[in-house]
């Protein structure tokens, strides 16, 4: 039995528990302790039986403790408080029985409903940092976890490239540095980290003659549209950005099935398609009066 299985732990207990008592306690309810100390799992099911058996919960509660033969993975089991019993977990037994199945692949349960997660999403414009790499082991975990419990799982990335970000380093290439699309294509290796020391300096950019703001605006246009220079310049940067994020992700084991990118879904309309959707199954709606006007 594997210690973390708490479906089997569950019914070995209640085989246990019916054994010592002669009552069966039916479904046993896991809980968990409001501090670590007290335990990692909590059960309350002396109370259901106390009424069966006529006796107190907590008098219940410490028979099984005295009599319950321990499950694997479980340290022992204390009585607490008026009837609850709490389980503590035989650390080096949790840890053993993780680390031999490392490297075994989960079953898929292939009747389950399939899971998406959406994680990383960093802007590609620059090289991942470390606050990027936390938002990527979160969601990595989260799919490993689903994985183990046997759901099928979809892993996306959604790939801003229309933002104003990657027209920052559209417009440094193209007026601050004054590279064309060429000059770009031939930056050597590691691009994400060439691309983070010019958006550093895009800011002092603007600064020096706000009206280079309409560059910007000109590049976030172009992009949105797919068309023109700034168009392919933001096409270029975005994909070699996220090749590299790619990179920096599989030397940690983090892997995606799906990229989505921003700019398919403006120029293949789908954001208008979804937005009618919504309007006409009245999920949202204008609000006409209240505080919410308009």
């Amino acid at each position: 039995m594997s210690v973390l299985d708490q479906n089997q732990l569950r019914e070995q207990l209640r085989t246990q528990v019916k054994k010592l008592l002669g009552e069966d306690p039916g479904h046993i309810q896991f809980e968990y302790p409001p501090r670590v100390e007290l335990g990692d799992l909590a059960m309350n099911f002396p109370f259901a039986l106390a009424k069966v058996l006529k006796r107190a919960p907590r008098q219940i509660a410490e028979e099984v403790v005295k009599g319950l033969e321990l499950p694997p993975g479980i340290a022992r089991l204390e009585a607490a408080g008026p009837g609850y019993i709490n389980l503590f977990f035989d650390r080096e037994a949790v840890v053993r029985s993780l680390y031999e199945a490392r490297d075994t692949e989960p079953e898929v349960d292939a009747g389950a409903p399939a899971v998406t997660v959406e994680h990383t999403s960093v802007n590609p414009n620059k090289a991942a940092h470390i606050g990027h790499i936390r938002n990527s082991c979160l969601g990595d975990t989260m799919v490993r976890m689903l994985r183990y419990l046997g759901r099928p799982v979809r892993v996306q990335n959604y790939i801003d490239n229309t933002g104003v970000q990657v027209a920052d380093v559209v417009v440094g290439f193209r007026h601050s540095e004054g590279k064309s699309l060429e000059e770009v294509e031939a930056i050597p290796e590691p691009f994400d980290h060439y691309c983070w020391n010019l958006y550093a300096q895009v800011g002092e950019y603007y600064r020096e003659d706000e009206s280079r703001q309409e560059q910007r605006k000109a590049a976030l246009h172009a992009m949105e549209t797919g068309e023109g220079d700034y168009a392919a310049m933001g096409a270029l940067v975005a994909d070699r950005v996220v090749r590299c994020h790619l990179k920096t992700m599989e030397r940690l084991g983090i892997r995606y099935e799906l990229l989505v990118w921003e700019g398919d879904i403006l120029r293949e309309h789908f954001w208008e398609t979804a937005f009618e959707n919504l309007k006409e199954t009245k999920a949202i709606y204008l609000a006409e009066d209240g505080k919410n006007i308009g």
